[in-house]
């Protein structure tokens, strides 16, 4: 491989660990704005998101998430969704990420932590763009699933 071969393909995976952060980190903004689209966008179409069990299968059913009315309440009372920073893994057009996130809702004066959670995404790599297929997210309570999947994500493993 040419320097300038190295070079590239170097520049490549900066540009993709990038590209993916942002995605990741767009999540809290497009949720705690209420906007279904933007959030349903993140994921490819038969992206699966499984918090805690409840599993969306679909852009649809994210989609429908940020629509629901318990989420809708907490977006009116005041809330924040923070991911990251994200540890990714690239492999060609497929890619590994995990973060840790936390979730603030809006009590009296202030704020409280409402939810800490392990974060663990499979994405891919889709006409030059990067998507969710898989978010799978367990709280942090000593769940040891929480932490295998922080201990997978660290490693690159699905």
């Amino acid at each position: 491989m040419s320097d300038v071969d190295d070079l590239s393909a170097r520049l490549r995976r900066l540009e993709d660990e990038r590209d993916i952060a942002r995605l990741i980190a767009s999540y809290g903004p497009a949720v705690d704005a209420g906007d279904a689209d933007a959030a349903a966008r993140l994921w490819a179409d038969d992206g699966i998101y499984d918090v805690d069990g409840r599993r969306m299968e679909g852009r649809e059913q994210v989609h429908a998430m940020v629509r629901s009315s318990a989420h809708q309440n907490l977006v009116a009372k005041g809330c924040g969704h923070f991911l990251g920073p994200c540890v990714v893994t690239v492999t060609g057009d497929s890619a590994v990420a995990v973060c840790e996130s936390l979730v603030l809702v809006r009590d009296g004066d202030g704020y409280r932590v409402w939810r800490c959670a392990a974060n663990h995404f499979t994405l891919l790599r889709s006409d030059g763009e990067w998507r969710i297929g898989v978010r799978t997210t367990r709280v942090l309570d000593g769940n040891p699933d929480a932490h295998d999947l922080l201990t997978r994500g660290l490693t690159g493993s699905v």
